[in-house]
């Protein structure tokens, strides 16, 4: 063991080198010796880190579209927190009225130190007895156990009886528990997780079990808010707006639980406080909001109108709040090419890219305040748009991307790469479905602009599946664009798809310079990738990957610089719309990043990136 003198002499000596190398570091630079809830040593300490402890594991209302009766004062009652825990061989039974061995903090996966936990499992058990307050089952109400996802395939049992099944480790999901519940006393709950990683031709982005270069460490379990709810027995499940082309109104789309006969659905818009428009219509269908005065949302001004709905059935009421900005995208000729246009103007869509990963959390933030975070930095650093690579975010990421302005690419989670050759035809349905739930649960997030169902042809069966997977997400949200595939020029099963609304390549360290074809956009889906590893914050035993290295804080500044205004003085004359440099953070072995994986150092001159980034996006308004 390294004596103390040793770690303060190897602490000043990476202090002194990332001075050296221009950094001005905060005093929370010296934080890779923070302990977390348990008393674990965290292998990178975020600022968030040493807050999180059983007693506040992510407290706030995880669903703000969805919120009952209001996001200001929902009723619910939060499950995360410390829950009994076991790994299992995969034979055994469900350990019913069984003290289990381990705790685990929900909801951050078992690999994370913050779990408490911090190694992989196949399978697992979690255990929770919960006491239901009185008032949840008052009036005949019902009360239904939600689940923000988990990974991969999960049972969920409330006193020994299967509530709950799902397949799926990026969609949220949920029971009515009601029946299964015991007239007093603690309700048991058990969830049996199987989540496999390697070796499966499943959605796990970048997750491995040995990870390395742009592969990452795995996130199995629970990783998302749990939480219960009283409902009445025909309730809301899913509520959607959508904007219209003339920017006038919502389409309004809703999905209930329960007997639906005869219900009924009203929605009220406010402004400001102020009431601009109602509808009403039979629950299920889609419903006109006409929206007086209408306020657009962009990311100079990303306002976003509130509802109030209720769902009436007879002498029962459903009531909920909403949200959602007025804001349409497309692809148009502008000056002959085509073009992005969001509420009918041309828009340089200049992202960064974003793989929500944190060193204490690894797939989960620790706290709402880190979730916050990217999205802030981004923005502040003079980017209208993020990426978000490979991974699906809790709807609180959504919820601040919506309200601090940036619009979202989203991307699928990639099946694993190098196995395009050994998908069965069960392997592509499984693929299709989830991208299909995914569009399902996230089509009525503001910030998202458009879908991106593969890139570099990971888990790219074929080069039609790309035309064929932008075909069904069309389909199932017209109001998007689809970019068919990102990196058409890379890497497996190579080969533009000529489908979707977008041509797209990868060019490190670039950037690329597309032009729009006939049918479709161009953008730059990934180019930069300027590596400079900051010591003290780096992820330990860990490979770094060199490419694209530069040797200083001034070096990266000049490059960002000089790699930005080919955009805005090559690109945006050729016609392109967009762009998405590698990336927002360090994460684990790629040192890319803008800040440091521990979000503790920001690598640039935010001044100087801001201006270039300000400065491309006004040209490609002005094409």
């Amino acid at each position: 063991m390294m004596a103390i003198a040793d770690k303060l002499r190897s602490v000043s000596g990476y202090l002194s080198l990332a001075i050296a190398m221009g950094f001005v570091l905060p005093a929370m630079a010296t934080s890779n010796q923070t302990t977390v809830w348990n008393g674990k040593a965290a292998p990178l300490a975020t600022p968030w880190s040493a807050e999180v402890s059983p007693s506040n594991a992510l407290p706030e209302y995880p669903r703000p579209q969805l919120a009952r009766p209001s996001l200001e004062h929902p009723q619910w009652l939060n499950l995360n927190g410390l829950w009994q825990y076991t790994p299992g061989d995969g034979q055994g039974a469900p350990p019913f009225g069984q003290t289990l061995k381990y705790q685990v903090l929900v909801p951050y996966p078992i690999e994370s130190v913050l779990s408490g936990v911090q190694k992989h499992a196949d399978v697992m058990f979690y255990r929770r007895l919960v006491d239901i307050p009185a008032d949840f089952t008052a009036h005949g109400q019902h009360v239904r156990l939600n689940f923000g996802a988990v990974a991969q395939d999960a049972t969920v049992y409330v006193n020994g009886k299967q509530v709950a099944q799902h397949t799926g480790g990026y969609t949220s999901f949920g029971a009515d528990i009601t029946s299964a519940l015991r007239a007093s006393g603690p309700q048991e709950i058990v969830v049996r997780v199987h989540a496999p990683v390697d070796g499966v031709n499943v959605m796990v982005g970048k997750q491995r079990l040995q990870p390395e270069g742009i592969f990452y460490t795995a996130a199995s379990g629970i990783w998302q808010s749990v939480w219960l709810e009283p409902v009445p027995v025909t309730s809301l499940a899913q509520l959607h707006f959508t904007a219209v082309h003339s920017l006038d109104a919502f389409t309004v789309t809703s999905k209930i639980d329960g007997p639906g006969a005869g219900a009924t659905l009203h929605v009220t818009a406010y402004a400001d406080g102020k009431t601009v428009g109602e509808a009403n219509g039979p629950a299920g269908g889609p419903l006109h909001l006409a929206i007086a005065h209408p306020h657009l949302w962009s990311p100079q001004d990303p306002f976003l109108y509130t509802f109030k709905a209720t769902l009436a059935q007879g002498d029962r009421r459903d009531e909920v709040t909403s949200y959602a900005g007025l804001r349409t995208i497309a692809v148009k000729k502008v000056g002959g090419r085509n073009r992005i246009v969001l509420n009918g103007k041309p828009t340089f869509l200049l992202a960064t890219l974003d793989q929500g990963y944190w060193p204490d959390g690894i797939y989960t933030a620790p706290t709402d305040a880190a979730l916050k975070f990217d999205i802030q930095k981004t923005k502040d650093l003079g980017f209208n748009t993020i990426r978000k690579h490979i991974k699906v975010e809790p709807a609180r990421w959504y919820y601040w991307a919506d309200r601090i302005g940036v619009m979202v690419w989203q991307d699928m989670p990639a099946l694993p790469n190098g196995r395009n050759d050994k998908l069965t035809d069960a392997d592509k349905a499984g693929f299709r479905a989830d991208v299909s739930a995914i569009v399902d649960q996230l089509k009525g997030e503001t910030s998202i602009v458009g879908w991106i169902p593969f890139n570099e042809g990971w888990g790219q069966w074929s080069i039609p599946a790309a035309a064929e997977l932008a075909s069904q997400i069309k389909k199932l949200d017209p109001s998007r664009l689809v970019d068919a595939r990102s990196g058409a020029n890379c890497c497996d099963t190579k080969g533009d798809p000529h489908a979707g609304d977008v041509y797209d390549v990868h060019d490190y360290q670039g950037p690329g310079l597309p032009s729009p074809d006939a049918q479709r956009a161009a953008i730059d889906g990934e180019h930069g990738g300027l590596t400079l590893g900051v010591p003290g914050h780096i992820w330990p035993n860990t490979a770094i990957n060199p490419y694209g290295a530069v040797k200083d804080r001034d070096a990266l500044n000049a490059g960002y610089v000089a790699n930005t205004s080919v955009l805005r003085d090559k690109g945006v004359p050729k016609g392109m719309s967009g762009s998405v440099y590698t990336q927002i953070t360090d994460v684990e072995g790629e040192h890319n990043g803008l800040f440091t994986y521990d979000r503790q150092i920001e690598k640039v001159d935010e001044a100087k990136v801001r201006a270039i980034n300000e400065a491309t996006i006004r040209a490609g308004e002005r094409p």
